[in-house]
């Protein structure tokens, strides 16, 4: 059922754990448009996975994800349907994470950076790799942060703290991610796979009607958090891609 998926996202089965692969590691997993729909619709596969009971998602190579590809950033402020639609796109995916009827452990082996910072922000556990790291660095580079990291970080940590982040784009270290409620545990490099398949099947070994509306109960507070928000931060990210600021670090990055 995951055949349909564009080569930039992997799925395989251990037993009733799906393991969610972001497949560009030469690019660093950066999220191009293939990228961003693959994740808009593996959610709902999931969803609709009878035989899955928890997802694990992780990054191919040496990061999670090292955020958006500014190639797409550059064709988002070039064409507006295409701002538009990816936008669009991104309220869906958000959507979907946060409905996804199954647990989603992430296993972040790398940076994860923009987009990949916010999948872990929308993941329901968070192993991380010692030498990883969080960033989300859209304000830094003219963009209103609009998708999952700081919408839903103020329900993780404080907003004092959330704000020092999603306005600086500072890295997050690992241990700094688990000592304000980012991460839930911090593992050896080349070990978070392995932490994070454990405690899938642990999760997946657990009663399943228990376990998903236990989640959806815990999630309702998310969601209801990003619907009160979301409409407007999208509206305030599409405006971004007009100043001056934005154009200029995009053309600047991709040497024009």
């Amino acid at each position: 059922m995951y055949d349909a998926l564009p080569d930039a996202i992997t799925v395989e089965a251990d037993g009733p754990v799906r393991i969610v692969r972001l497949n560009r590691p030469e690019q660093l997993n950066a999220t191009n448009p293939d990228l961003h729909l693959a994740l808009t619709k593996v959610f709902p596969l999931l969803s609709a996975d009878t035989g899955a009971r928890v997802a694990v998602i992780t990054g191919n190579g040496r990061a999670f994800s090292a955020g958006g590809d500014f190639g797409l950033l550059q064709d988002m402020i070039d064409d507006r349907e295409v701002r538009r639609a990816t936008l669009a796109e991104g309220r869906e995916l958000v959507l979907n994470m946060i409905q996804c009827r199954v647990p989603v452990v992430a296993a972040v082996n790398g940076p994860a950076v923009g987009l990949g910072c916010s999948l872990v922000a929308l993941s329901d556990v968070v192993y991380m790799a010692e030498s990883a790291f969080l960033a989300d660095p859209h304000v830094a580079v003219g963009l209103v942060a609009a998708d999952g990291g700081p919408i839903v970080w103020p329900l993780h940590t404080s907003l004092l703290l959330a704000k020092e982040y999603a306005f600086t784009g500072d890295r997050i270290t690992a241990e700094r991610a688990a000592q304000i409620g980012l991460a839930n545990h911090v593992v050896p490099d080349g070990e978070v796979l392995e932490a994070a398949l454990a405690t899938a099947h642990r999760i997946a070994a657990l009663p399943q009607q228990a376990v998903e509306s236990t989640k959806r109960v815990l999630n309702l507070h998310i969601e209801r958090a990003v619907l009160n928000t979301i409409d407007f931060a999208l509206g305030a990210e599409s405006a971004s891609f007009d100043t001056e600021d934005l154009q200029r670090n995009v053309a600047k990055f991709l040497g024009n």
